[in-house]
């Protein structure tokens, strides 16, 4: 019933509009009020005969019998139409062509990212002796760094939409041993249906919380403990991964990994067959405005084939050891954030925490010698653990704190006949570290973060002073949740 006063707002908007232009004529530069009278008389004379035609077609199918609504507002809408100025001419095929075509170049053109990050470093022990009391120490990314000024990981990212079908992106760090290497390179599908993604080549493995994101997302300057006990840093898969989303209000995804497997606790098998297989469930949501959670459940089997480590003897000797055999870890994970009203601008809390399981069955050499034969070899079980929790509280704006606590446990070792030359200590190392950050702006972070570390055996204490920045340049995708 509002169809016919809504033409005639309408058109009487167009009328003042063209009376205006009518005023703003070259005719009337300098008109009289006489002029300036009689044109608006004319124009309103014009409109008028056009709303009262409008108004008579809209009685008219009225009086017809009812119709359904839809039909009526398109009846509506194309009498208001037909008194509107007629459409600019389309884009000529030949222009909108060219315009794809340039849209197309342009999507294989890269966003290109450049992290820079750096620290300063002040330790009370020599990080030479660092070591996880009770683990196998491995991987090149475990300790606290070297004292002093240092640069930290630093990242070129490369991403861009292929096409529809696929996004592909790759990562180069930069170690702070100078050494350039492809942290990941991947493609991953856009357009498979029913929620489900697929992606290949090299990744982090989406193994628990922490372990798929960057170090320049991380809310602390080092990796939990237990990450760089049961990894060796972080766990990367050279292989395939695919997720699907259930199809529930409640959020579930669900993801299944072949790779490779070579990095810790794995080695190079030399195989054709994926020697790494992970699972991994994640639910999460919403609890009112303020509130969101996200929880998971993650299991990981991969192969190791003589993959050495230095030890201590009971005769107070250096002995180099392997072990061959399989390794398992189950990992749960879980994460809250809070802001009130859904708005973290001003002030936010997050809360994570992990914990993971690894049990290793296998077979032990003991004390190779130069050529890699062994003074004896027998069988070999275990079942270590750990876990951190922190909490990150953004007080005012650019401004936060963050606490974390984390132990390991090294559990039962079980070397058979080895063990009458090889220690078996029940340690439980932890470390606990409180962190300050302060970012200038969405690209840019300072932290200063203390570490009271009691990894060592016997668990000497090693206070631990950081200084980071970590600087954003080009574009930046968002990061997960």
């Amino acid at each position: 019933m509002f169809a016919p006063s809504l033409s005639a707002a309408r058109v009487r908007a167009m009328t003042l509009a063209m009376a205006s232009v009518g005023l703003m004529s070259p005719a009337l530069a300098n008109p009289t009020l006489a002029d300036v009278q009689r044109q608006l008389d004319e124009l309103r004379a014009q409109y008028d005969a056009r709303i009262q035609a409008l108004e008579a077609q809209l009685k008219a199918a009225q009086a017809q019998p009812a119709q359904p609504a839809k039909h009526t507002a398109q009846a509506a809408d194309a009498a208001a139409d037909a008194a509107m100025p007629a459409p600019a001419p389309a884009t000529p095929p030949a222009t909108f062509a060219r315009k794809a075509r340039q849209a197309a170049d342009n999507s294989f053109n890269p966003q290109v990212s450049l992290i820079l990050s750096g620290v300063y470093t002040n330790l009370q022990r020599d990080p030479e002796s660092w070591s996880i009391g009770g683990f196998q120490p491995g991987g090149d990314e475990i300790g606290p760094g070297d004292r002093g000024f240092s640069l930290a990981e630093s990242e070129l990212v490369l991403s861009a939409n292929i096409d529809p079908w696929f996004y592909g992106r790759a990562i180069l760090a930069v170690t702070p041993d100078s050494e350039v290497e492809v942290e990941e390179a991947f493609l991953q599908t856009r357009a498979l249906p029913a929620g489900a993604t697929v992606k290949a080549g090299r990744f982090f493995s989406g193994l628990g919380y922490l372990n798929e994101q960057h170090a320049h997302t991380w809310d602390f300057v080092d990796a939990p403990v237990v990450y760089q006990a049961m990894f060796g840093g972080q766990f990367k898969q050279e292989g395939v991964q695919g997720r699907w989303v259930l199809p529930t209000d409640q959020f579930v995804q669900l993801g299944l990994e072949l790779g490779r497997g070579s990095g810790f606790p794995g080695t190079d098998r030399n195989r054709n067959a994926a020697d790494a297989l992970t699972l991994t469930a994640h639910t999460g949501g919403d609890i009112g405005v303020s509130h969101s959670w996200r929880a998971g459940a993650s299991w990981l089997q991969t192969s190791a084939q003589g993959r050495e480590w230095q030890d201590t003897n009971l005769d107070g000797d250096t002995v180099r050891n392997s072990f061959t055999g399989k390794s398992r870890i189950w990992a749960l994970d879980g994460v809250w954030k809070w802001a009130p009203n859904g708005n973290a601008t001003r002030t936010n809390f997050k809360l994570q925490g992990e914990y993971f399981r690894r049990k290793e069955t296998g077979n032990v050499n003991y004390a190779l010698n130069d050529d890699g034969v062994s003074a004896n070899s027998d069988a070999y079980r275990s079942a270590q653990s750990g876990w951190y929790v922190q909490g990150v509280y953004q007080f005012m704006p650019r401004w936060r704190v963050g606490l974390r606590h984390e132990q390991l446990d090294s559990g039962t070792v079980n070397y058979a006949s080895n063990g009458t030359f090889m220690t078996n200590p029940d340690h439980k190392p932890k470390r606990t570290s409180a962190m300050l950050d302060w970012s200038l702006s969405e690209f840019s972070r300072w932290r200063l973060q203390y570490n009271q570390d009691q990894v060592r055996l016997g668990g000497i204490k090693d206070n631990q002073i950081f200084l980071q920045y970590i600087m954003s340049l080009g574009a930046h995708g968002a990061h997960a949740f």
